[in-house]
């Protein structure tokens, strides 16, 4: 788990710089300046989210976790499938994807 993307989560929260649940971040995809999505997303809507990222260009993150450990991560008491950020910086981002893809492998 990468201790940026923690911070990260943690930091957005307090800052009320992210968008919370499948249907909201769907909805704000082009305000979105990264997406984390949990393992627990339905395939569809994972997929539907994932398209609209791919067009809009915006990097994804599959957080290798359950939408429980993801909304623990965000510090809160219930369940997040996905999370956008809509404000972070660019180190962030790139530290966090460079975290995810050697966790990954």
């Amino acid at each position: 788990m990468s201790k940026i993307l923690e911070k990260s989560l943690k930091d957005a929260h307090k800052e009320k710089s992210m968008v919370i649940g499948s249907r909201q971040v769907s909805n704000s995809v082009k305000n979105s300046k990264l997406i984390v999505l949990s393992q627990s997303m339905s395939k569809d809507v994972s997929e539907k989210i994932e398209s609209d990222a791919k067009k809009e260009k915006i990097p994804l993150v599959n957080f290798q976790g359950t939408s429980i450990a993801l909304g623990k991560l965000c510090g809160v008491q219930f369940r997040i499938s996905s999370v956008s950020f809509t404000s972070i910086s660019d180190a962030n981002i790139k530290s966090i994807l460079k975290d995810t893809e050697t966790g990954e492998s």
